[in-house]
């Protein structure tokens, strides 16, 4: 059994990162490894930022946070500084409404929130 999951991402300035993830958005650090920082995201998910030596960044992968009050987060977000790269919107293709930002590095994220509120009981 799997009893919590992590993604870390790259930086390249930890403490310009831990404004982003901490002050930005909010998130609660859990852990301070020296390099590597751990927030909480929910109760058993977390996101990790390592320093590393370049950054190597991939629009293909999102670190997507679910949310029922996306626009409520764009708001506070954009209120603390931090650009909204495109939305809130709403996706007829991925019945999701949405939107993106990146952080210090670029590393691309996503809020949204699932058109079916049941999204994670919908397919076995």
């Amino acid at each position: 059994m799997i009893d919590a999951q992590i993604t870390f991402l790259p930086v390249s300035d930890l403490a310009a990162s831990s404004v982003f993830y901490g002050t930005g958005l909010g998130l609660h650090l859990v852990m301070d490894q020296g390099s590597c920082l751990i927030y909480r995201v929910t109760e058993d998910a977390y996101l990790g930022i390592c320093v590393r030596d370049p950054v190597q960044t991939s629009d293909g992968v999102i670190f997507t946070f679910v949310t029922d009050d996306v626009d409520g987060w764009c708001d506070g977000i954009a209120k603390r500084g931090i650009e909204i790269e495109s939305g809130p919107e709403h996706s007829v293709t991925y019945g999701i409404h949405h939107a993106f930002l990146r952080d210090p590095d670029g590393n691309r994220l996503e809020i949204q929130r699932f058109d079916d509120p049941d999204w994670a009981e919908s397919n076995p």
